[in-house]
């Protein structure tokens, strides 16, 4: 039975061999691209998946045939586009020209390839698919941010209100209505100041607010200084007296010799220089 099978295959190799040689059987194109070993023949798979690809990018123009179709055709044309890109890597390899950098690409411009897609791209009605549109609308720019010195430029005296009596219109309501307030206050004042005299209190005495207090005075405490008339003339709340020079000077000496002690004397010098001051009272 193996040999009877061997020559029906072999037989039928033969016819198949005999009718593409008299060119009534069409040659099917490789699988794929590397089987081929002859430039001619890989010029001629490409010429023919160019003409399929573009019957499919005409038919997927017409939006009537329905979602499925329309989503199968361009799948198939994104199939085809694969399998060009590999006979023109393969003409390359045989010698031929490099189509991928001087060849016409007007088919794969008539596609929009969605960005971060991976070269898939949809073409005609495709685009217009539900859940394709979208991916295709772009997100409004946001608007531009203004320069610190565009945002400073309008900024004047006016933009802090220092301009706002500059009108005459400001200035008269707020007198007006600084008399009103100073008359309300006034009448208040005299009505609480009849109802205590006729209740029959006695009238305190005022509190001098600007009034020196002896307990206050001393040598840090207040100073103050008449001129020829009597009247107080100046405040001192702060002691007068400055360190001089010399002060200034121990005080150096005093911190320099702190610093030096605590850098190179041990702890057992230190305590014991404590020590000595305490017992010293120093």
């Amino acid at each position: 039975m193996a040999r009877n099978a061997e020559k029906a295959m072999t037989a039928l190799a033969r016819f198949w061999q005999a009718q593409l040689e008299e060119g009534k059987v069409k040659e099917r194109r490789p699988f794929l691209a590397s089987e081929c070993n002859e430039l001619p023949k890989a010029e001629k798979w490409k010429r023919q998946i160019i003409g399929e690809i573009s019957k499919k990018v005409a038919q997927i123009q017409n939006a009537g045939l329905g979602e499925f179709r329309i989503r199968d055709l361009n799948d198939e044309i994104n199939k085809l586009l694969r399998e060009k890109g590999h006979w023109e890597y393969r003409i390359k390899e045989l010698g031929g020209p490099d189509y991928a950098r001087i060849g016409p690409k007007m088919l794969d411009h008539e596609g929009k390839e969605v960005p971060g897609n991976r070269g898939y791209k949809y073409f005609g009605a495709a685009k217009d698919l539900p859940g394709v549109r979208e991916l295709f609308e772009k997100e409004p720019l946001p608007p531009p941010r203004k320069t610190w010195a565009e945002l400073m430029k309008d900024i004047d005296a006016e933009y802090y209100s220092y301009r706002d009596e500059d009108d005459g219109i400001l200035e008269p309501l707020e007198q007006e209505h600084e008399k009103k307030v100073i008359a309300e206050a006034v009448a208040k004042w005299k009505m609480e100041r009849e109802a205590q005299l006729a209740r029959g209190e006695e009238e305190e005495e005022e509190e001098n607010i600007y009034a020196v207090h002896e307990e206050e005075s001393g040598e840090e405490g207040v100073k103050e200084r008449e001129d020829e008339d009597g009247q107080q003339k100046f405040i001192a709340h702060v002691p007068m007296q400055c360190p001089s020079q010399q002060d200034i000077e121990k005080a150096l000496v005093r911190r320099k010799k702190t610093e030096l002690l605590q850098k190179y004397a041990s702890e057992t010098h230190l305590a014991q220089s404590e020590e000595a001051k305490t017992l010293l009272e120093l």
